[in-house]
């Protein structure tokens, strides 16, 4: 569904990314790894094209990102949907606004139809549309805005998912529910969805394969029952959460 290849990005001076190679399973959930400011948020913004790789190339089903015309841009975007680690909902508007936002940007669909896709994306995050839809978002709990926010995501049904922190700062029944829901997501609508995250515990719940950003490489890959038990010192300290020996290969 998604290859990276070779992929390069510099901001000024720092090199963020320094090679990057991966290819994203259709169908399936990816979890990508690494230190804050590491360059997981860099990566999926390649992939929707809203940064231009320095060298390599991004290729979206078949197609490649680099230096497309805004018109492809937009039709493979319009096959992406982005999951912020906040939410991103906007807090002058309800719930059923911020939900139909897309809707009412990018389709000329009536008030009958853009009901019916409400209800069903609430329903499909397992939010009761009767109950959250006149709420605002000062009034959700983290989890339920995240939730909001995913409805907003899927509202076109997209092909790929891409989750940026999902369960960062939820507490952990919280965040059990989100990692249920992406792998209820990807049974419903078959989505290919790409994480970027932290939480290893619950990245092992709901990922196919998990892949180890280091120094702006990839440095491991491979399904999640492989990463458990993974003898590389980078994906040991994520897993153990401690530094064994004198290895100090996190510092920033």
């Amino acid at each position: 569904m998604i290859k990276i290849q070779n992929l390069h990005k510099a901001f000024g001076t720092k090199r963020v990314l320094q090679g990057v190679d991966l290819a994203i399973v259709r169908g399936k959930t990816t979890t990508i790894f690494g230190i804050s400011g590491g360059g997981k948020s860099t990566i999926i913004k390649h992939i929707v094209g809203l940064l231009v790789p320095d060298r390599g190339q991004i290729i979206v089903d078949g197609i490649r990102l680099s230096h497309r015309d805004p018109a492809t841009l937009y039709a493979i975007r319009r096959k992406v949907g982005f999951l912020f680690q906040s939410g991103a909902l906007f807090d002058s508007m309800s719930v059923e606004e911020n939900v139909a936002f897309p809707l009412l940007e990018h389709t000329t669909h009536g008030p009958t139809e853009r009901s019916k896709r409400i209800h069903r994306a609430l329903e499909l995050v397992g939010l009761k549309p009767s109950e959250v839809l006149p709420l605002y978002p000062h009034e959700l709990s983290g989890g339920m805005r995240k939730r909001v926010g995913l409805a907003r995501t899927i509202i076109f049904e997209p092909e790929v998912i891409l989750y940026d922190e999902p369960t960062s700062g939820l507490d952990p029944v919280t965040s059990d529910r989100i990692s249920r829901m992406i792998l209820h997501l990807q049974a419903q609508l078959g989505v290919t969805s790409v994480l970027i995250s932290h939480d290893i515990n619950e990245s092992f719940k709901c990922s196919d394969y998990i892949a180890m950003l280091h120094e702006g490489r990839i440095v491991d890959y491979g399904e999640a029952e492989h990463f458990k038990d993974s003898s590389h010192p980078v994906v040991r300290q994520f897993v153990t959460g401690s530094v064994e020996g004198p290895i100090q290969l996190l510092n920033d």
